[in-house]
Protein backbone atom coordinates (compact mmCIF):
# COMPACT_ATOMS: atom_id res chain seq x y z
CA UNK A 1 0.00 0.00 0.00
CA UNK A 2 1.39 3.37 -0.79
CA UNK A 3 1.39 5.70 2.08
CA UNK A 4 0.96 9.62 1.57
CA UNK A 5 1.97 12.20 4.33
CA UNK A 6 1.25 15.51 3.70
CA UNK A 7 3.17 18.11 5.76
CA UNK A 8 7.03 18.25 5.55
CA UNK A 9 7.56 19.65 9.29
CA UNK A 10 9.06 17.61 11.99
CA UNK A 11 5.43 15.29 13.11
CA UNK A 12 5.35 14.74 9.19
CA UNK A 13 9.14 13.62 8.45
CA UNK A 14 8.70 11.58 11.77
CA UNK A 15 5.03 10.00 10.26
CA UNK A 16 6.84 9.24 7.04
CA UNK A 17 9.76 7.54 8.08
CA UNK A 18 7.66 4.86 10.49
CA UNK A 19 5.55 4.18 7.17
CA UNK A 20 8.98 3.49 4.96
CA UNK A 21 10.92 1.52 7.41
CA UNK A 22 7.41 -0.46 7.82
CA UNK A 23 8.19 -1.34 3.99
CA UNK A 24 5.46 1.15 2.64
CA UNK A 25 6.03 2.94 -0.69
CA UNK A 26 5.88 7.14 1.03
CA UNK A 27 5.13 10.42 -1.03
CA UNK A 28 5.88 13.59 1.03
CA UNK A 29 4.47 16.97 -0.01
CA UNK A 30 4.46 20.03 1.78
CA UNK A 31 3.08 23.34 0.65
CA UNK A 32 6.11 24.95 1.56
CA UNK A 33 9.07 25.20 -1.29
CA UNK A 34 12.10 23.52 0.06
CA UNK A 35 10.36 21.73 3.38
CA UNK A 36 10.32 18.45 1.29
CA UNK A 37 14.37 18.73 0.21
CA UNK A 38 14.83 19.66 4.02
CA UNK A 39 13.20 16.61 5.43
CA UNK A 40 14.15 14.18 3.70
CA UNK A 41 18.01 15.17 3.87
CA UNK A 42 16.94 15.39 7.95
CA UNK A 43 15.86 11.79 7.63
CA UNK A 44 18.74 10.66 5.45
CA UNK A 45 20.91 12.29 8.49
CA UNK A 46 18.55 10.47 11.34
CA UNK A 47 19.08 7.17 9.14
CA UNK A 48 22.73 6.89 9.03
CA UNK A 49 22.84 7.49 12.56
CA UNK A 50 20.84 4.78 13.24
CA UNK A 51 22.69 2.85 11.08
CA UNK A 52 25.87 4.09 13.02
CA UNK A 53 24.25 3.07 16.21
CA UNK A 54 23.47 -0.63 14.85
CA UNK A 55 19.10 -0.27 15.54
CA UNK A 56 19.51 -0.35 11.58
CA UNK A 57 22.10 -2.30 8.99
CA UNK A 58 23.34 0.58 6.31
CA UNK A 59 20.98 -1.39 3.92
CA UNK A 60 18.00 -1.02 5.82
CA UNK A 61 18.60 2.67 6.41
CA UNK A 62 19.26 3.16 2.22
CA UNK A 63 16.39 1.02 1.64
CA UNK A 64 13.85 3.23 3.97
CA UNK A 65 15.35 6.32 2.69
CA UNK A 66 14.81 5.25 -0.91
CA UNK A 67 11.17 4.35 -0.17
CA UNK A 68 10.28 7.96 0.35
CA UNK A 69 9.52 9.95 -2.95
CA UNK A 70 9.18 13.75 -2.61
CA UNK A 71 5.84 15.18 -3.88
CA UNK A 72 5.39 18.77 -5.55
CA UNK A 73 2.04 18.85 -5.99
CA UNK A 74 -1.51 17.25 -4.38
CA UNK A 75 -2.10 15.21 -7.83
CA UNK A 76 0.94 13.20 -6.95
CA UNK A 77 -0.81 11.69 -3.89
CA UNK A 78 -3.61 9.91 -6.33
CA UNK A 79 -3.21 6.06 -6.09
CA UNK A 80 -2.20 6.32 -2.20
CA UNK A 81 -4.23 3.57 -0.07
CA UNK A 82 -3.77 6.27 2.58
CA UNK A 83 -3.01 9.72 3.47
CA UNK A 84 -2.15 11.12 6.31
CA UNK A 85 -2.51 14.66 7.12
CA UNK A 86 0.32 16.50 9.54
CA UNK A 87 0.06 19.94 8.92
CA UNK A 88 -1.28 23.15 11.34
CA UNK A 89 -3.47 22.27 13.40
CA UNK A 90 -6.42 24.59 12.02
CA UNK A 91 -9.87 23.29 11.54
CA UNK A 92 -10.45 25.17 8.47
CA UNK A 93 -7.15 24.30 6.86
CA UNK A 94 -7.19 20.44 7.90
CA UNK A 95 -11.34 20.49 6.14
CA UNK A 96 -10.08 22.41 2.69
CA UNK A 97 -7.27 20.09 2.29
CA UNK A 98 -9.51 16.48 2.67
CA UNK A 99 -12.38 18.09 0.67
CA UNK A 100 -9.71 18.86 -1.80
CA UNK A 101 -7.92 15.35 -1.74
CA UNK A 102 -11.40 13.75 -2.19
CA UNK A 103 -11.54 14.83 -5.98
CA UNK A 104 -7.89 13.37 -6.07
CA UNK A 105 -7.24 9.75 -4.55
CA UNK A 106 -10.17 6.66 -4.91
CA UNK A 107 -12.93 5.97 -2.73
CA UNK A 108 -11.05 3.37 -1.13
CA UNK A 109 -8.27 5.56 0.09
CA UNK A 110 -8.08 6.29 3.81
CA UNK A 111 -7.92 10.27 4.93
CA UNK A 112 -6.19 10.22 8.78
CA UNK A 113 -5.58 13.13 10.41
CA UNK A 114 -3.03 14.10 12.83
CA UNK A 115 -4.77 16.29 14.98
CA UNK A 116 -4.00 16.18 18.57
CA UNK A 117 -6.61 18.24 19.79
CA UNK A 118 -9.48 18.94 17.44
CA UNK A 119 -12.35 16.91 16.23
CA UNK A 120 -11.75 14.51 13.82
CA UNK A 121 -16.20 14.66 13.12
CA UNK A 122 -15.77 18.11 12.45
CA UNK A 123 -12.81 17.36 9.98
CA UNK A 124 -14.17 15.09 8.06
CA UNK A 125 -17.57 16.98 7.71
CA UNK A 126 -16.39 18.91 5.12
CA UNK A 127 -16.17 15.76 3.10
CA UNK A 128 -18.58 14.12 0.58
CA UNK A 129 -17.55 10.38 1.91
CA UNK A 130 -17.12 11.18 6.23
CA UNK A 131 -16.95 7.78 6.39
CA UNK A 132 -13.20 7.35 5.62
CA UNK A 133 -12.09 9.70 7.58
CA UNK A 134 -10.26 8.58 10.56
CA UNK A 135 -7.94 10.55 13.72
CA UNK A 136 -4.39 8.41 13.99
CA UNK A 137 -2.62 10.88 16.75
CA UNK A 138 1.20 10.09 16.79
CA UNK A 139 3.21 11.00 19.41
CA UNK A 140 6.69 13.30 18.85
CA UNK A 141 9.05 12.12 17.81
CA UNK A 142 6.57 9.59 15.90
CA UNK A 143 9.83 6.90 15.52
CA UNK A 144 10.75 6.83 19.22
CA UNK A 145 7.48 7.06 21.07
CA UNK A 146 5.40 4.08 20.40
CA UNK A 147 1.79 5.36 21.02
CA UNK A 148 -0.71 6.54 18.34
CA UNK A 149 -4.35 7.14 18.96
CA UNK A 150 -6.94 5.68 16.79
CA UNK A 151 -9.98 8.24 16.87
CA UNK A 152 -12.72 7.41 14.77
CA UNK A 153 -15.38 9.82 14.08
CA UNK A 154 -18.78 9.66 14.27
CA UNK A 155 -19.62 8.77 10.85
CA UNK A 156 -16.20 6.82 10.54
CA UNK A 157 -17.23 3.13 8.84
CA UNK A 158 -17.33 0.95 11.50
CA UNK A 159 -14.54 -1.70 10.20
CA UNK A 160 -11.82 1.14 9.40
CA UNK A 161 -10.68 1.67 13.40
CA UNK A 162 -9.72 -2.18 13.70
CA UNK A 163 -8.26 -1.97 10.09
CA UNK A 164 -6.09 0.77 11.56
CA UNK A 165 -5.35 -0.62 14.49
CA UNK A 166 -3.97 -3.89 12.87
CA UNK A 167 -1.59 -0.99 10.78
CA UNK A 168 -0.56 0.81 13.37
CA UNK A 169 0.71 -2.99 15.47
CA UNK A 170 1.96 -3.68 12.13
CA UNK A 171 4.29 -0.35 12.14
CA UNK A 172 5.73 -1.55 15.18
CA UNK A 173 3.06 0.60 17.35
CA UNK A 174 0.81 0.57 20.47
CA UNK A 175 -2.07 2.17 18.77
CA UNK A 176 -5.25 2.81 21.66
CA UNK A 177 -9.07 3.31 20.52
CA UNK A 178 -10.58 6.59 21.95
CA UNK A 179 -13.72 8.50 21.72
CA UNK A 180 -13.27 11.87 19.47
CA UNK A 181 -13.67 14.16 22.11
CA UNK A 182 -11.47 17.25 23.30
CA UNK A 183 -7.60 16.03 23.65
CA UNK A 184 -8.52 12.39 23.23
CA UNK A 185 -7.17 10.77 25.99
CA UNK A 186 -3.58 11.60 26.63
CA UNK A 187 -4.15 15.43 26.39
CA UNK A 188 -7.27 15.20 28.13
CA UNK A 189 -6.14 13.37 31.41
CA UNK A 190 -2.71 15.14 31.15
CA UNK A 191 -4.18 18.73 32.27
CA UNK A 192 -3.99 18.15 35.78
CA UNK A 193 -0.41 16.99 35.30
CA UNK A 194 0.22 21.15 34.56
CA UNK A 195 -2.96 22.84 35.79
CA UNK A 196 -2.56 21.63 39.43
CA UNK A 197 1.05 22.03 39.58
CA UNK A 198 0.24 25.92 38.52
CA UNK A 199 -2.44 26.00 41.20
CA UNK A 200 -0.28 24.98 43.99
CA UNK A 201 2.66 27.53 42.87
CA UNK A 202 0.33 30.59 42.41
CA UNK A 203 -0.80 29.40 46.27
CA UNK A 204 2.45 30.03 47.00
CA UNK A 205 2.74 26.32 48.79
CA UNK A 206 5.81 25.57 47.03
CA UNK A 207 7.98 27.28 44.51
CA UNK A 208 8.62 25.50 40.87
CA UNK A 209 11.95 24.10 41.18
CA UNK A 210 10.10 21.51 44.91
CA UNK A 211 6.93 21.01 42.84
CA UNK A 212 9.06 19.36 39.74
CA UNK A 213 11.38 17.84 42.56
CA UNK A 214 7.99 16.62 44.41
CA UNK A 215 6.74 14.72 41.23
CA UNK A 216 10.44 13.21 40.46
CA UNK A 217 11.27 11.86 43.80
CA UNK A 218 8.22 11.13 45.50
CA UNK A 219 6.11 10.29 41.88
CA UNK A 220 8.56 9.04 39.75
CA UNK A 221 7.74 10.85 36.78
CA UNK A 222 11.22 11.53 34.49
CA UNK A 223 10.22 15.44 34.60
CA UNK A 224 8.19 17.79 36.69
CA UNK A 225 5.37 19.74 35.05
CA UNK A 226 7.06 22.69 35.10
CA UNK A 227 10.60 21.43 33.49
CA UNK A 228 8.55 18.99 30.89
CA UNK A 229 6.24 22.43 29.84
CA UNK A 230 9.43 24.65 29.06
CA UNK A 231 10.26 21.57 26.93
CA UNK A 232 7.13 21.53 25.42
CA UNK A 233 6.77 25.18 24.88
CA UNK A 234 4.88 27.58 27.09
CA UNK A 235 3.07 28.97 24.01
CA UNK A 236 2.05 25.22 22.95
CA UNK A 237 1.31 24.00 26.41
CA UNK A 238 -0.72 26.82 27.12
CA UNK A 239 -2.58 27.06 23.58
CA UNK A 240 -3.61 22.97 23.83
CA UNK A 241 -5.09 23.77 27.52
CA UNK A 242 -7.50 27.05 26.12
CA UNK A 243 -8.39 24.58 23.01
CA UNK A 244 -9.79 21.47 25.52
CA UNK A 245 -10.95 24.03 27.92
CA UNK A 246 -13.16 26.11 25.43
CA UNK A 247 -14.05 22.53 23.60
CA UNK A 248 -15.50 21.40 26.90
CA UNK A 249 -17.60 24.21 26.86
CA UNK A 250 -15.60 25.98 30.01
CA UNK A 251 -15.51 23.06 32.98
CA UNK A 252 -13.50 24.29 35.48
CA UNK A 253 -11.70 21.22 35.38
CA UNK A 254 -9.10 22.38 32.57
CA UNK A 255 -9.43 26.41 33.09
CA UNK A 256 -6.17 27.31 32.21
CA UNK A 257 -3.82 29.18 34.29
CA UNK A 258 -2.66 33.35 34.73
CA UNK A 259 0.60 32.15 35.25
CA UNK A 260 1.39 30.52 32.26
CA UNK A 261 -0.12 33.11 30.13
CA UNK A 262 1.92 35.57 31.53
CA UNK A 263 4.98 33.54 30.41
CA UNK A 264 3.39 33.03 26.58
CA UNK A 265 2.49 37.49 26.44
CA UNK A 266 6.67 37.77 27.88
CA UNK A 267 7.90 35.90 25.43
CA UNK A 268 9.74 32.99 27.91
CA UNK A 269 8.32 30.20 26.37
CA UNK A 270 10.77 27.64 27.79
CA UNK A 271 13.81 25.83 26.35
CA UNK A 272 13.43 27.11 22.67
CA UNK A 273 13.43 30.82 23.72
CA UNK A 274 16.17 30.06 26.53
CA UNK A 275 13.74 31.37 28.83
CA UNK A 276 10.82 30.04 30.48
CA UNK A 277 9.94 29.04 34.04
CA UNK A 278 13.61 28.47 33.94
CA UNK A 279 16.11 29.77 32.90
CA UNK A 280 18.45 28.22 30.55
CA UNK A 281 21.59 31.07 29.39
CA UNK A 282 24.48 28.83 30.16
CA UNK A 283 25.81 29.15 33.54
CA UNK A 284 22.60 29.96 35.39
CA UNK A 285 22.74 27.91 38.52
CA UNK A 286 19.32 25.72 38.79
CA UNK A 287 17.21 26.45 41.77
CA UNK A 288 17.27 24.17 44.79
CA UNK A 289 14.20 22.55 45.64
CA UNK A 290 12.56 22.29 49.31
CA UNK A 291 13.53 18.78 50.45
CA UNK A 292 10.88 18.56 53.41
CA UNK A 293 9.32 14.70 52.87
CA UNK A 294 5.82 15.74 54.13
CA UNK A 295 5.61 19.04 51.86
CA UNK A 296 6.82 16.66 49.20
CA UNK A 297 4.39 14.16 49.75
CA UNK A 298 1.55 16.29 49.68
CA UNK A 299 2.50 17.72 46.73
CA UNK A 300 2.86 14.74 44.69
CA UNK A 301 -0.09 13.29 45.73
CA UNK A 302 -2.65 16.43 45.13
CA UNK A 303 -1.72 16.16 41.51
CA UNK A 304 -1.51 12.85 41.17
CA UNK A 305 -5.00 12.63 42.50
CA UNK A 306 -6.55 14.99 40.04
CA UNK A 307 -5.12 12.87 36.98
CA UNK A 308 -6.92 9.74 38.68
CA UNK A 309 -9.41 11.31 39.02
CA UNK A 310 -9.33 12.51 34.94
CA UNK A 311 -8.63 9.09 33.87
CA UNK A 312 -11.37 7.72 36.31
CA UNK A 313 -13.82 10.51 34.63
CA UNK A 314 -12.58 9.13 31.08
CA UNK A 315 -13.59 5.88 31.80
CA UNK A 316 -16.96 6.55 33.36
CA UNK A 317 -17.71 8.30 30.04
CA UNK A 318 -16.05 5.61 27.63
CA UNK A 319 -13.85 7.87 26.04
CA UNK A 320 -11.51 4.58 26.27
CA UNK A 321 -11.18 0.90 27.68
CA UNK A 322 -9.51 0.78 30.98
CA UNK A 323 -6.12 -1.00 29.41
CA UNK A 324 -6.33 1.74 26.88
CA UNK A 325 -6.15 4.42 29.03
CA UNK A 326 -3.23 2.89 31.02
CA UNK A 327 -1.93 2.18 28.20
CA UNK A 328 -1.62 5.77 26.62
CA UNK A 329 -0.46 7.37 29.75
CA UNK A 330 2.76 4.83 29.64
CA UNK A 331 3.22 4.84 26.46
CA UNK A 332 2.68 8.22 25.41
CA UNK A 333 3.95 10.40 27.94
CA UNK A 334 5.87 8.10 29.99
CA UNK A 335 3.69 7.81 32.94
CA UNK A 336 5.79 5.91 35.68
CA UNK A 337 2.46 3.34 35.90
CA UNK A 338 -0.95 3.59 35.14
CA UNK A 339 -3.39 6.22 37.00
CA UNK A 340 -6.11 3.25 37.28
CA UNK A 341 -3.39 1.36 38.49
CA UNK A 342 -2.28 3.25 40.93
CA UNK A 343 -5.72 4.56 42.34
CA UNK A 344 -5.65 0.54 43.38
CA UNK A 345 -2.66 0.94 44.98
CA UNK A 346 -3.36 3.91 47.16
CA UNK A 347 -6.74 2.95 47.85
CA UNK A 348 -9.83 4.28 45.82
CA UNK A 349 -11.71 5.41 49.48
CA UNK A 350 -8.59 7.54 50.09
CA UNK A 351 -8.47 8.95 46.62
CA UNK A 352 -12.44 9.98 46.73
CA UNK A 353 -11.67 11.22 50.06
CA UNK A 354 -8.74 13.33 49.02
CA UNK A 355 -10.61 15.32 46.28
CA UNK A 356 -13.79 15.34 48.96
CA UNK A 357 -11.56 17.38 50.84
CA UNK A 358 -10.62 19.64 48.36
CA UNK A 359 -13.98 20.27 46.53
CA UNK A 360 -15.18 20.97 50.44
CA UNK A 361 -12.18 23.63 50.84
CA UNK A 362 -12.48 25.27 47.36
CA UNK A 363 -15.90 25.59 46.55
CA UNK A 364 -15.05 24.41 43.27
CA UNK A 365 -16.06 22.09 40.46
CA UNK A 366 -12.42 21.62 39.56
CA UNK A 367 -12.35 19.29 42.30
CA UNK A 368 -15.70 17.29 41.61
CA UNK A 369 -14.82 13.45 42.67
CA UNK A 370 -15.89 11.69 39.15
CA UNK A 371 -18.90 9.39 40.49
CA UNK A 372 -17.46 6.08 38.99
CA UNK A 373 -14.55 6.81 41.70
CA UNK A 374 -17.64 7.28 44.07
CA UNK A 375 -19.79 3.92 42.93
CA UNK A 376 -16.79 1.87 43.33
CA UNK A 377 -15.97 2.82 46.86
CA UNK A 378 -19.77 2.51 47.55
CA UNK A 379 -19.53 -0.79 46.18
CA UNK A 380 -15.27 -1.68 46.76
CA UNK A 381 -14.05 -2.63 43.94
CA UNK A 382 -11.17 -1.94 42.25
CA UNK A 383 -9.85 -0.94 38.34
CA UNK A 384 -7.65 -4.18 38.25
Amino acid sequence: MKVAVIGAGTMGSGIAQVAAQAGHAVVLYDTRRGAVDKALAGLKRTLDKLAEKGKLTADQATSTHGRIAPAGDLKELAGSGLVIEAIIEDIGSKKDLFAELEALVSNECVLATNTSSLSVTAIAGGCKHPERVIGLHFFNPAPVLPLVEVVPGIATQSALPTRCIELMKAWGKVPVLCKDTPGFIVNRVARPFYGEALRIYEEGLADMATIDHAMRSVGGFKMGPFELMDLIGNDVNFAVTKSVFEAFFFDPRYKPSITQQRQVESGRLGRKSGRGYYDYTEGTATPAPKTDAQLLDDICWRILVMLINEAAEALNLGIAGRDDLELAMTKGVNYPKGLLQWADERGLAHCLGTLERLQAEYGEDRYRPSPLLRRMVRENSRFH
